[in-house]
């Protein structure tokens, strides 16, 4: 009688929606399964492109797990954490996003089948962490210094790794002269963290191979007034001036308002603005300098003075790429013309513009501090541009981390395949449950090699076979073999220069194993809409205001009635 008499508590809105258990981890781990299906595709050297286009009607062509992930508006909340490590991994070390988005699914893949018998999953998670840890003291013990090297041998082993990257890019067949061009580039910057000192700008039309690099700067010539054309367009070792000043006549505001008791003073008012623009270009003039550039407009007044003098001038110059010049260039933005030195004065050894495609370039080379270059890209479609520009950021930041941390690993599945026979071969040491699972974390990292033999057309279970046999011989002299992708065999990565830096295989196995850890960790979602008492409120609330407007004419009708 008194059960009967219970009190119902209600502790959540309603419509609220909990789920909870087993079958809330199952159906987790289907979601994240999923999102990777979606990028499996496009791992490797011949990975597969995606098309996207969004609700604007904007077409993006892409293999770059990050920039899928982006894309794809995935609304699943265990799902996003997938979508999370892939941008963490490309900002952290800008490759490795496919591997690291398949390595995370294929763990909670080969967990799954635990989770429904009833296992624990912070028996899962304990082991995962512990085979992660064994993984990356595995792969530092593999890793091959590049470091003590001459400038050029590093730079030739820096193209190694660049071009591995490249290999899975819709460039993958010019890969070994943007490789050469991406080292240059990094090694330009030298030890320059920021990563908008290496420019890259966009030029449709022509061919890839039509892509340069300019050691300095060079950026798209901006909008320009009368006199322009009279202005030289070379310049040998000039002084360069660089302003955040407008150099433009302005008539006063609407506003001002001046009182004069002679008409005849109104000329001196006139005058008075004249002289204040003329003060300002005569003091450009004097410093030296022979080119002059401003982040605000150079009007035509001041284009036609400096025509006239042998000087050339753009204004408008982007922000960026105005601090790039100043970095280059050994200059100071100024904002005033005044006192101008020589110190603040840039220079370069050679200034000219220069007409690439259908635009003309302001190209600065040859600059004295060269902590800046510019890669200027050239190709078909946008869309192809925009993908390579990608592909080329990826390589960029590959070969940078190459160069602080100078430890290289066999890429091509070597890696994966050394470090999944190392512990199983460790599992077999350990009593307990335990045992499985970290077996179960060794079957996960396969999935590497296992996806680039599927994505190339080869029969997966026989390369893998003969990679397990090859990794398997006691003298360890199969550490370095890999999926050979034009043959269909297995080869020697090291060999034949299929390197990545140990950081990017480091990076993707800690984030995938965390993302794995978090998504099993969770055991209840609650999803918490707006309850529908809630939602009725808010449109009565519309339907008040419309019906409060709408009685207006009703009065005026009324009144009407009765005269």
């Amino acid at each position: 009688m008194s059960a009967m008499l219970q009190p119902q508590i209600i502790l959540l809105k309603e419509g609220t929606d909990t789920s909870q258990g087993k079958a809330q981890l199952v159906s987790n781990i289907n979601a994240c399964t999923a999102v990777a299906d979606m990028v499996r595709t496009t791992l490797g050297p011949r990975g597969m492109d995606k098309l996207i286009h969004d609700d604007k009607g904007n077409v993006t062509i892409s293999n770059d797990g990050a920039t899928i992930m982006k894309l794809l508006d995935v609304v699943h909340p265990a799902a996003k954490i997938l979508v999370d490590i892939a941008k963490s991994q490309d900002s952290e070390v800008g490759d490795g996003t496919t591997t690291v988005v398949l390595l995370a699914a294929e763990l909670l893949r080969e967990a799954k089948p635990f989770i429904e018998d009833g296992v624990h999953s912070q028996n899962l998670i304990r082991s995962f962490r512990t085979a992660c840890s064994l993984a990356i003291e595995k792969i530092k013990e593999l890793a091959v210094s590049i470091e003590g090297k001459s400038l050029e041998e590093k730079k030739s082993l820096l193209a190694k790794c660049a071009s591995t990257t490249l290999s899975s890019k819709l460039i993958g067949g010019e890969r070994e002269f943007f490789a050469r061009m991406v080292v240059n580039a990094v090694v330009a910057i030298g030890n320059e963290d920021r990563m908008n000192m290496i420019g890259i700008k966009k030029v449709p039309g022509g061919n890839m191979r039509d892509s340069f690099l300019v050691n300095g700067v060079a950026f798209k010539k901006t909008f320009s007034y009368a006199g322009f054309e009279q202005q030289p367009k070379k310049f040998l070792s000039p002084k360069i001036l660089l302003l955040n000043v407008e150099l433009e006549l302005k008539s006063e505001k609407e506003n001002a308002e001046i009182r004069l008791s002679d008409p005849a003073h109104y000329q001196s008012i006139v005058d008075a603005e004249w002289n204040i623009i003329y003060d300002k270009l005569d003091k450009c003039v004097k410093s030296g300098a022979k080119v002059v550039l401003s982040r605000l407009a150079i009007g035509d007044l001041a284009t036609q003075y400096f025509a006239d003098r042998d000087i050339f001038c753009a204004g408008r110059v982007a922000e960026e790429d105005l601090q790039r010049v100043a970095a280059a260039t050994g200059g100071t933005v100024q904002t005033s013309v005044n006192n101008i030195i020589d110190e603040v004065l840039g220079t370069c050894e050679i200034f000219e513009e220069k007409q690439v495609g259908n635009e003309r370039f302001n190209i600065f080379n040859g600059c004295p501090s060269g902590r800046t270059a510019t890669i200027v890209l050239r190709g078909g479609a946008d869309q192809f541009i925009e993908e390579a520009e990608r592909s080329l950021h990826d390589a960029i930041m590959i070969v940078r981390r190459a160069l602080k941390n100078s430890n290289v690993v066999a890429g091509g599945g070597a890696i994966d395949m050394e470090i999944s026979r190392y512990l199983r071969q460790h599992a077999r040491t350990i009593a307990g449950k335990s045992q499985l699972f970290i077996n179960s974390y060794a079957k996960a990292l396969e999935v590497i090699p296992r996806q680039l033999c599927d994505n190339a057309g080869f029969d997966a279970t026989d390369v893998l076979n003969k990679l397990r046999q090859k990794h398997a011989l006691p003298s360890g002299e199969g550490a370095p073999y890999g999926v050979d992708i034009t043959t269909g065999g297995i080869a020697d990565s090291f060999a034949n220069f299929v390197w990545e830096p140990a950081v990017v295989k480091i990076n993707a196995i800690n984030a995938a194993t965390e993302a794995a850890c978090l998504i099993l960790s969770v055991d209840e979602t609650v999803k918490n809409p707006k309850s529908e008492s809630a939602q009725g409120e808010a449109a009565a609330s519309a339907m008040g205001g419309r019906g409060r407007g709408g009685g207006f004419p009703g009065r005026g009708g009324r009144g009407m009635r009765r005269r």
